[in-house]
């Protein structure tokens, strides 16, 4: 799968739960010392699977020249 225009951001409020990481497939997002997640936008491929499952919501996908 080719990377999208889009890259997943992790903004204020995450809960460190774990869920979008679960889901990604491409193992870009992982959770840093148990307070929040971060994405790598390097292995992002932008297909927003981490987005829809965010319980807090606080995961968007954002073009990638905005990063």
């Amino acid at each position: 799968m080719a990377a999208s225009k889009n890259a997943a951001v992790v903004g204020n409020g995450c809960v460190a739960c774990g869920a979008c990481a679960k889901v990604c497939p491409k193992k870009a997002v992982r959770v840093l010392r148990g307070v929040r997640a971060v994405v790598d936008p390097e292995r992002c491929v932008g297909c927003g699977k981490c987005a829809r499952t965010c319980p807090a919501g606080v995961i968007v996908m954002a073009r990638r020249d905005s990063l």
